[in-house]
C-alpha cells in the first residue's frame, strides 16, 4: 500500500496568502527601475557570426508517446535546417529524457547540468514546446543582436491584466508590469545568465514550493527581485499559425492551436462523472445543464445527497469543504464495476467546470487508450526536492482505464475524505513511475486570470471557478465552436486543424 502523508495536504491556500504578501510588498518602482547591471547598455552583438552549433535547443517534451513523436519530429527538423545551411549541427535536447527526476520539466533543476555540459562552448540555449516551429537561419539573426557574454533572458512577454489567483495575487498594485515568457513562442537564455544561474541553484537549494505556472515563476526567480535580468521582448518570436501572412517575419510560430490526429474519440467512450454536493444543486448543476452536458452520452453526478430531478447518486461518502478524496476515488471504483458502461477514457470534474467536450473528443484521438495517461494542467509540488506532479482538479482530470487500473492495483488510497484528491493522486502516481500529462487547454482559473496573449492562440477545453463571471457566457465565448454558436463575440478559429 502506498503511504499518503497527512501533512501534505494543505494545498495552495498557506502558499498564496505567503507569496501575496511577499510580492505585494515589491515596490513598483524597484521593479521598473531593476534589471541586471550587464544589461545597462544597449543590445548589440560581438561582431563575430554566431555558429549553430553555439545553441543549444531543449524542446520541452514529455514522457507519453504522443508526445515523444512530436518532440523528436521537431528535432529531426531543426537537425535538417542545419544541414541545409550548411552548418554544424546544434544540440537538440528532450526535456523528458535527460533523467529520472520527475521535476526536471520544471527547468530549475537543471540548470546545474546545463552549466556543466554546455557552459564552455555555448553561447545560447533555447526553449521550445513541441508544438513551436523554428526558423533556424532567422533565429541565429535575432540571436547575433545580443552580446552574447552578458546576460540576457529573451521571450514574447506576456503580462497580467490583473492579479490573479494562479500568480499569488503577485504586484497586486499594477501586476501588467512583470513580464515572462510565452513559452509556445520559444524563449532564450544567454550562457553567462545559465552559469550564474546554475550556481545559485547550487548554494541555496530550491524551496520546496508549488509549481503552478512555470513560465511566471521562472521569470521571478531569473528576475530575482531586481537583482537579475528582466525579459527582453524579441520580436521575432511569435505564435502565429506557420504559414500565415503575419508570421513572415518570425523566427517561431506555432504548428497547430488544437492538435488533432485522425477521428475524434466518440462521446460514446468517454465516462464523465461530475463531483456537486446538495448546496450546489441549484446554483452550479444548472449551469452545466444549460452549456455542456449535452456533449455527453454518459455522464453521471456524484453528490452527498440523492435528488431525482438532476439525478445525483449519492456514494455514501460524506461532503468536505476541502479535498474531495474520498469521493474521487469512489468515483475511480466505480469506474472499473459493472455499475457503468465500460469506455476507454474517464473524466473527473467539478461542477463549477466549464468544458468543451468536443474539443476533449478531438484531442483525445492523438492518444493511445491503452496507455497510462492523466491528463490536464499540469501543477507540482516540491519538485527542486524530489517532490511529485498532480493534474489540478478544477480544470478537468483525464485518466485512461489503464491508468485507472494501475492506481486502484497499487493499493493506493486516500489518508482522509478530505485530503486533496488531486495531489494524493499525484503522489500515487509518482510513486508507481506514470508520469502526468500536461495540455496547456485545460485551465485551472477563469479566462480573465490568464494572459490575453496567452489564450488568443489557444482553442481552449477548459476553464473552472465562477467567481464574479457569468459562467454561461464565459462558456459561449471561450468554450462554443462556430458550428454551434451564433452568439459568441470571440473570433473563433477553426477547430479541424491537422497536426
Amino acid at each position: 500500500m502506498l503511504l499518503i502523508y497527512s501533512y501534505l495536504g494543505n494545498k495552495v491556500a498557506s502558499l498564496v496568502i505567503f507569496t501575496s504578501c511577499l510580492l505585494i510588498g515589491v515596490a513598483v518602482g524597484d521593479l521598473k527601475g531593476a534589471g541586471s547591471p550587464v544589461q545597462e547598455d544597449d543590445e548589440h552583438s560581438q561582431g563575430r557570426p554566431l555558429s549553430l552549433n553555439e545553441v543549444v535547443f531543449v524542446i520541452q517534451s514529455q514522457k507519453n508517446s504522443f508526445h515523444v513523436k512530436r518532440a523528436e519530429k521537431c528535432r529531426t527538423e531543426l537537425l535538417k535546417q542545419a544541414v541545409d545551411l550548411r552548418q554544424k549541427p546544434p544540440a537538440v535536447l528532450l526535456l523528458h529524457s535527460l533523467s529520472d527526476n520527475e521535476g526536471d520539466w520544471s527547468i530549475l533543476p537543471l540548470l546545474p547540468y546545463f552549466s556543466a555540459s554546455f557552459g564552455k562552448n555555448s553561447s545560447w540555449m533555447v526553449f521550445l514546446e513541441e508544438e513551436t516551429n523554428v526558423k533556424v537561419g532567422r533565429l541565429l539573426q535575432m540571436l547575433e543582436r545580443f552580446d552574447r557574454g552578458k546576460e540576457w533572458f529573451l521571450g514574447r512577454p506576456l503580462y497580467d491584466r490583473e492579479s490573479t489567483i494562479i500568480h499569488h495575487y503577485a504586484f497586486a498594485d499594477n501586476p501588467s508590469v512583470f513580464k515572462y515568457p510565452d513559452f509556445a513562442a520559444a524563449w532564450a537564455l544567454s550562457l553567462p545568465l545559465v552559469n550564474r544561474l546554475a550556481q545559485k541553484v547550487r548554494d541555496e537549494p530550491l524551496k520546496s514550493d508549488f509549481t503552478i505556472d512555470l513560465k511566471h515563476e521562472i521569470a521571478l526567480y531569473i528576475w530575482a527581485e531586481g537583482a537579475g535580468p528582466r525579459l527582453t521582448a524579441a520580436p521575432e518570436l511569435c505564435t502565429e499559425l506557420e504559414g500565415s501572412p503575419r508570421a513572415k517575419q518570425c523566427a517561431t510560430t506555432l504548428s497547430t492551436y488544437l492538435p488533432q490526429c485522425g477521428e475524434p474519440v466518440k462521446k460514446e467512450d468517454i465516462f464523465v462523472a461530475v463531483k456537486t454536493c446538495k448546496k450546489f444543486h441549484e446554483e452550479r448543476v444548472p449551469v452545466v445543464k444549460r452549456t455542456w452536458e449535452k456533449h455527453a452520452a454518459l455522464l453521471e453526478y456524484y453528490s452527498d445527497h440523492t435528488d431525482h430531478s438532476i439525478p445525483t447518486i449519492d456514494l455514501g461518502v460524506p461532503n468536505t469543504e476541502r479535498g474531495h478524496c474520498g469521493k474521487t476515488f469512489a468515483i475511480l471504483e466505480r469506474f472499473l464495476s459493472d455499475a457503468v458502461a465500460h469506455t476507454e477514457w474517464l473524466l473527473i470534474v467539478d461542477d463549477d467546470t466549464l468544458i468543451s467536450l468536443p474539443r476533449l473528443q478531438a484531442l483525445l484521438g492523438c492518444y493511445r487508450p491503452g496507455e497510462p495517461l492523466c491528463l490536464g494542467e499540469r501543477y507540482g509540488y516540491g519538485l527542486g526536492q524530489g517532490g511529485y506532479s498532480y493534474i489540478t482538479g478544477g480544470g478537468g482530470m483525464l485518466f485512461s482505464r489503464a491508468a485507472v487500473q494501475r492506481l486502484l492495483g497499487s493499493g493506493c488510497k486516500c489518508y482522509s475524505n478530505d485530503a486533496p484528491d488531486d495531489m494524493v493522486l499525484g503522489m500515487c502516481l509518482n510513486a508507481l513511475g506514470l508520469p502526468v500529462t500536461h495540455s496547456p487547454l485545460f485551465h485551472q482559473a477563469r479566462p480573465e486570470d490568464y494572459s490575453p496573449d496567452f489564450l488568443a492562440h489557444q482553442i481552449p477545453i477548459s476553464f473552472h471557478k465562477h467567481w464574479n463571471i457569468d459562467p454561461i457566457a464565459v462558456f459561449n465565448k471561450w468554450l462554443v465552436d462556430d458550428t454551434e454558436d451564433t452568439d459568441s463575440d470571440r473570433p473563433h478559429r477553426n477547430a479541424r486543424e491537422e497536426l
